[in-house]
């Protein structure tokens, strides 16, 4: 099987300028600031508006929303100025296309899998949305389950043969040790990772973030 083109990684919930540089020293494309009181990934406005300042243009701010009100949709586009905004909550198609609107921003959908059906409801938002991204749905024995980085995977089995309008990002229990297979299965061109390259939930570990991205850029597919 050859290489194709370098994959394109997220590192998410990044909240230090150290792993923030590592993100963007290895060869990140996109990296992710979660606003969402519940995760030890949580940043504040004025904290995510200073990592904000430090990135290159070369790399996409993405800024994580939970089923936000207006106020917070508001303050994160006219502070931090993401590049995106990426929706991880229970938002409606007519929700995201009000945030977008609201916004002013490229919206990026994800959706919770955990089978087939799950990967099909993908299909609601291609009009509204810009990029999707598939992530494991918390199984509802899971206590205090977060929306994401819960280091769960889905079965990437579902995502063969499926053909999507929407370009789409693959996330869920990613590590430097499985990302290069997940590519291989689903073909995925973009993925995506946060607990996968921590120490504890929150602790992001500058080795792995180096090793997640060389091993999703050295996948073949």
């Amino acid at each position: 099987m050859s290489a194709l083109a370098p994959i394109d990684v997220k590192i998410c919930g990044l909240s230090t300028p150290e792993t923030l540089q590592a993100a963007v020293d290895a060869g990140a494309s996109h990296v992710g600031f979660m606003f969402f009181e519940r995760s030890p990934r949580n940043v504040t406005i004025a904290q995510a508006a200073s990592l904000r300042a430090l990135l290159p243009a070369s790399v996409q701010a993405v800024a994580v929303l939970v089923n936000a009100a207006d106020a917070l949709v508001d303050d994160v586009a006219g502070t931090v100025r993401p590049d995106m905004l990426q929706l991880h909550g229970g938002e409606t198609p007519e929700r995201v296309a009000e945030i977008k609107k609201r916004s002013g921003l490229p919206i990026m959908k994800v959706i919770s899998v955990a089978d087939a059906a799950d990967v099909a409801t993908a299909d609601i938002y291609e009009k509204v949305a810009d990029l999707l991204l598939f992530d494991a749905k918390p199984p509802k024995s899971m206590a205090n389950a977060l929306p994401g980085g819960n280091a769960l995977s889905f079965d990437w089995s579902l995502m063969a043969n499926v053909s999507h309008k929407l370009p789409w990002m693959l996330s869920g229990g990613l590590t430097p040790d499985n990302v290069a297979d997940a590519i291989r299965q689903t073909e995925a061109t973009m993925v995506d990772v946060s607990s996968g390259v921590e120490d504890a939930p929150g602790k992001k570990n500058l080795a792995l973030i180096r090793a997640f991205i060389d091993a999703a850029k050295s996948a073949v597919r």
